[in-house]
C-alpha cells in the first residue's frame, strides 16, 4: 500500500504541522480526518482540500477527552470505511525553568502530551489489532531525545511518547498484529507552540531562536508521508527532523 487510498486521521490538524500534513497526503491521494479543537479552522482546511479534489472530512476533537479520539475513529470509519493511519500531532509546548513551578503548565503538558497520545492508541487499537494492521505516527520532539533548559517538563512528556512508541513497536512484531510506529523529532519548526508560552523570558528567547532557524511545517509533511508510503513489511520508525541552520 501507498498514501493514496489509506484513511489517516490527524489531531492538532487545525494549523502547522497537523494542516501541512493533511494537505499534502490528501494531494497524494490520502483520505484525511481532521482533529483539532478549533472547528472553524477544521472546516476551512477541509473545503480546501476538497475543493482542490482531495477528500477530507473534521470533526471538532480535545485529545485530553478519550470520547472525543473514539469519535473522530468513527467518523473516519463511517465516511471512509476504514481506518489506517492515525497521527498523533497535537501538542503543546510550555516551556520554562523548573523552578517557576508552573504546575497549571505542566499538568495541561502532561493531559494534551502524553495523555492526548494514549487517548489516540486506545482510539485505534480494537480495530489495528483485529485488522492486523495499521500505522501510529506521533510527533515527539527533540526534546524527547535531549535535555534542554526551560524544557524539562515538555521533554518529560516527548521522552515519554518515544518509549511508548518504541514498545507499541516491538509489542506488535509479537504479536503479529503488523502494526508499524513512527516517531518524529522536529527541532524548529514554526508553528502555533510559540504562542502558548507563559513564562516571559522563556518565550523570548524562543522567539528570537525560531525566527534566525525555524523552517516550515512543510518539513514535517513530506516526513510523514513517506513514512507512511512505505511497503506494509517496512517500519520506518524515527526520524529527526533539524532545520539546516540549527546547532
Amino acid at each position: 500500500m501507498s498514501v493514496k487510498n489509506k484513511v489517516v486521521v490527524i489531531t492538532g490538524a487545525s494549523s502547522g504541522i497537523g494542516e501541512a500534513t493533511a494537505k499534502l497526503l490528501a494531494s497524494n491521494g490520502g483520505k484525511v480526518v481532521l482533529g483539532a479543537r478549533r472547528e472553524e479552522r477544521l472546516q476551512k482546511i477541509s473545503e480546501e482540500i476538497n475543493n482542490d479534489g482531495g477528500q477530507a472530512t473534521y470533526k471538532a476533537t480535545d485529545v485530553t477527552k478519550p470520547e472525543d479520539l473514539k469519535s473522530l475513529v468513527e467518523l473516519a470509519k463511517s465516511k471512509f470505511g476504514a481506518i489506517d493511519v492515525i497521527f498523533n500531532n497535537a501538542g503543546i509546548m510550555l516551556t520554562s525553568p523548573v523552578s517557576e513551578l508552573k504546575v497549571d503548565d505542566w499538568n495541561k503538558m502532561v493531559d494534551v502530551n502524553l495523555k492526548g497520545v494514549l487517548n489516540g492508541v486506545a482510539a485505534v487499537m480494537p480495530d489495528f489489532t483485529a485488522q492486523k494492521h495499521g500505522q501510529i505516527v506521533t510527533t515527539s520532539s527533540v526534546a524527547g531525545l535531549k535535555g534542554s533548559i526551560g524544557s524539562g517538563v515538555y521533554g518529560a512528556t516527548k521522552f515519554a511518547v518515544r518509549d511508548l512508541m518504541e514498545v507499541i513497536r516491538m509489542e506488535s512484531a509479537q504479536e503479529k498484529t503488523n502494526i508499524r510506529t513512527a516517531t518524529l523529532y522536529p527541532a524548529a519548526i514554526n508553528t502555533e507552540l510559540l504562542k502558548h508560552i507563559t513564562d516571559d523570558n522563556s518565550k523570548q528567547r524562543m522567539d528570537k531562536f525560531y525566527q534566525a532557524v525555524g523552517i516550515t511545517p512543510d518539513a514535517i509533511a513530506r516526513v510523514v508521508n513517506f513514512a507512511i508510503d512505505q511497503p506494509e513489511d517496512v517500519n520506518v520508525n524515527e526520524f529527526t527532523i533539524y532545520p539546516t541552520k540549527q546547532g
